[in-house]
């Protein structure tokens, strides 16, 4: 007969089997989500619509808003969303237009109307592309692009940030590594994961300015997962909201003015500052448990 260790170990092993061949369903849940729109339903009002192709075949769907600066070539902000949902849901980051950049949004593959394969690697590949795209564009100034990311996109815009020349990095709501997340919530180690996002590797190597914006009543992602980040880069700027995951951020004013602020002090727009104090890094402390 088996021991209880013996029993437990076998049914260890079998959870975690199902939950390996599970594990991009877990991860990418939009997948199962339909846009509200169809393939012949027209972009929103001052959105350029384009598709992106992928080497498996997929189309992935991508959306510009142009800025409302005077002419020539602009900045950009590229946008990676959370993992159940899509670019549909953030028509509002357009408002960031009228700081006088234009903002790309990157529908992820298989996501809403995209096809394709929902992958860390197909992914990223899709924001490359989008990436190569828009620094073509005679109206996108390519020293002056932005990457920002919420919740899992924060690892997409990561990615990208170590992939490609990015002036800056925002990461709202994100995890120091998935691995972290996987062991709190799953009790699975590391290497059971197929897409490994290790944030705190990629903000290491980045060596531009970095924003943090995370809320400390955070569950879903703790709070704890920004202070890692930060404390990895003594130069980092931390913004603090009074919220949790996805009721962040909890003034959208708040946080454009916040956004505005990090891109005037890095030079990626022109302006007058707000004149309230710069966002710390904290120094490391018991929050800021290791990112496994």
């Amino acid at each position: 007969m088996l021991t209880f260790v013996q029993t437990a170990a076998v049914v260890y092993l079998a959870y975690l089997t199902l939950l390996f061949a599970l594990q991009r369903r877990l991860l990418f849940p939009g997948v199962v989500r339909e846009a509200a729109r169809s393939l012949s339903s027209p972009a929103p009002p001052g959105v350029e619509r384009d598709w992106l192709e992928l080497s498996d075949g997929g189309a992935v769907e991508a959306w510009y808003f142009r800025s409302h600066g005077g002419g020539g070539a602009e900045p950009a902000i590229i946008f990676a969303h959370g993992n159940a949902e899509l670019i549909d849901d953030w028509t509002i980051l357009g408002e960031l237009t009228r700081l006088g950049v234009g903002v790309l949004l990157i529908e992820f593959p298989a996501f809403g109307l995209s096809t394709g394969t929902a992958s860390r690697a197909r992914i990223a590949e899709a924001f490359r592309t989008g990436y190569d795209r828009l620094v073509a564009r005679r109206d996108v100034d390519p020293d002056r692009v932005v990457v920002m990311g919420r919740s899992i996109g924060g690892g997409v815009a990561a990615d990208l940030a170590t992939e490609r020349p990015v002036r800056a990095l925002i990461l709202q709501s994100t995890f120091s590594s998935l691995s972290r997340i996987a062991w709190r919530r799953f009790a699975a180690p590391g290497f059971f994961l197929s897409d490994a996002y290790n944030n705190v590797k990629a903000v290491r190597s980045f060596d531009g300015p970095l924003l943090l914006m995370h809320g400390r009543r955070d569950r879903l992602v703790p709070f704890s997962h920004a202070r890692t980040l930060a404390a990895e880069r003594p130069d980092a700027e931390l913004i603090e909201w009074d919220c949790g995951h996805n009721d962040c951020p909890p003034d959208w004013d708040v946080f454009i003015e916040d956004v505005r602020d990090f891109l005037v002090r890095h030079s990626v727009i022109a302006g007058e500052r707000s004149g309230r104090s710069p966002p710390r890094s904290p120094s490391r402390g018991p929050e800021s448990a290791d990112a496994r």
